[in-house]
């Protein structure tokens, strides 16, 4: 991950500083939408922005589908269909434009998701080395980093190339030995297949061996043991550290360091070093999961953050719009994470999982039932207004590298949250949410400045709108049932 500005100490160690040490684990779910109004109807609040700053927010990820699944994630299709190959030019721009930039002039998202070994699964002819599987892709996905602003991919694998597997194929299986000599060959490999999207204009800011090691799925997967897990990640970081020594190495991308493979990282002090963050999956949790466990316990100075989210249950809801809001709040402000990613971008029309796993759907031309999606035509997409609203505001009034100041709250509350930061050119902002269902809340912030502050509002059907300006120091601020405002120092 390259930074905003130039960093003669590396992208790794503005992680590092990014994160604070501390945290602990709990891995059962805490998913509970019930209607729950808060008791509370007020609050006071204190932006110290008189005080030391909290971190550095790098900026945020989402995932990109370049190829095809199948519906309810059954399978990999033969054919193909993928953004933004599907997208007519003029779709293509607006996608880049109105989402992947969020409607700023200079830049949104900060890293694309790819997922390795599933939607970028091209292989040569060995079957051991990855590359486009139809023409063009990784070119598109140049392009759209190019047009977007996007810093680099995070790259991470669903399964190595077929090749280096028992079983031969994409879905399920392990690698076919762990023995030193074939790791090697198999690390040279992976250095090899970022050498490959590098070389085609597609530029790596993050690395991961793979995603979700502890499962076998109908999809691309591959499972490690924490033994298989350690050895195999030795091997291949310790190369990709040498080769791409500006990239961020993940680790486990399921249970971070609170798992038997990051314990097993943990105790080896050659693995440890080469890991630069842990990523978890709390995948559609409840955002108060974030406040009741603490991520960073054993973290050992390294940064944690949710590099997966989107829900399971293939639907999305009113509430589930500020609860997604609020995962992004709660992960910066309890477990200092530097960033947070959303799983998709857009999902196709054809697929079940599409309403709980995209902030948008575009329709592939295999799809000609308009039944379903009706204002969508062949090769155009449209928002998924219940999960883009929850995301968008943090897209456009978040920039890369904000920094994060604390908060004096007369208590910390579920279902209403907030979060401070200065944008890189020192312009406060802030952001506000109520989750209740029935009640309006009302914030009393002291900003500790008189400029004046303009505010915007989003929810499940709500998008940017325009709230007008209060005036600082202190702004009283009544916000509606299932909003998200975001209030932003003018000038």
């Amino acid at each position: 991950m390259s930074l905003s500005e130039p960093n003669p100490i590396g992208r790794r160690a503005v992680l590092r500083g990014a994160a604070i040490a501390g945290a602990t684990v709990a891995l059962s779910p805490a998913l509970n939408f019930a209607s729950r109004a808060s008791a509370a109807t007020t609050g006071s609040y204190t932006i110290r922005f008189d005080q030391a700053p909290k971190q550095k927010i790098l900026g945020l990820g989402f995932e990109i589908q370049s190829d095809s699944i199948g519906s309810n994630n059954n399978g990999l299709p033969s054919t193909f269909s993928s953004v933004p190959y599907d997208l007519t030019d003029s779709e293509r721009t607006r996608f880049y434009q109105q989402m992947l930039k969020a409607g700023r002039s200079d830049r949104g998202f900060r890293y694309c998701r790819l997922a390795m070994g599933l939607y970028y699964r091209g292989t040569d002819a060995t079957g051991k080395h990855m590359q486009d599987r139809y023409p063009g892709q990784a070119a598109l996905l140049a392009d759209m980093i190019r047009q977007s602003g996007i810093e680099g991919t995070s790259v991470e694998y669903w399964s190595p190339a077929p090749g280096w597997k028992s079983n031969n194929s994409f879905i399920g299986g392990t690698l076919a030995s762990f023995e030193p000599a074939f790791l090697n060959d198999f690390s040279d490999a992976l250095v090899g297949d970022l050498d490959n999207l590098t070389g085609q204009g597609v530029p790596v800011s993050m690395w991961g061996l793979q995603n979700e090691p502890r499962f076998s799925t109908k999809y691309s997967s591959c499972v490690y043991n924490a033994e298989q897990y350690l050895a195999t990640f030795k091997a291949a970081a310790s190369k990709i550290r040498a080769k791409y020594p500006n990239v961020m190495i993940t680790a486990d991308s399921q249970d971070g360091w609170g798992g038997e493979i990051g314990q097993a990282i943990s105790r080896d002090a050659g693995a440890l070093s080469l890991v630069d963050a842990w990523t978890y999956h709390r995948i559609g949790y409840d955002s108060n999961y974030q406040i009741d466990n603490d991520f960073r316990r054993l973290a050992l100075g390294k940064p944690v953050f949710n590099n997966e989210f989107e829900y399971l249950d293939n639907q999305t809801s009113d509430v589930r719009t500020v609860n997604t809001a609020q995962s992004i709040m709660n992960w910066m402000v309890f477990q200092n994470a530097p960033t947070w990613f959303w799983l998709h971008a857009l999902k196709p029309t054809t697929n079940a999982e599409a309403p709980g796993y995209s902030l948008g759907f575009w329709r592939p031309p295999s799809d000609t039932d308009f039944s379903h999606f009706p204002n969508i035509p062949v090769g155009h997409w449209d928002y998924n207004p219940q999960n883009w609203n929850a995301v968008a505001g943090f897209v456009k009034y978040m920039p890369w590298d904000s920094i994060r100041y604390g908060v004096d709250e007369s208590a910390v509350l579920r279902d209403q949250r907030i979060m401070a930061w200065k944008t890189p050119a020192g312009k406060p902002v802030f952001a506000i949410t109520n989750r209740s269902q029935t009640e309006s809340f009302t914030y009393t912030v002291d900003t500790q400045t008189a400029s004046s502050f303009e505010g915007h509002r989003y929810g499940p059907s709500t998008n940017n709108q325009g709230l007008g300006y209060k005036s600082g120091p202190t702004l009283t601020l009544t916000v509606p049932p299932l909003s998200i405002e975001f209030w932003v120092r003018n000038p």
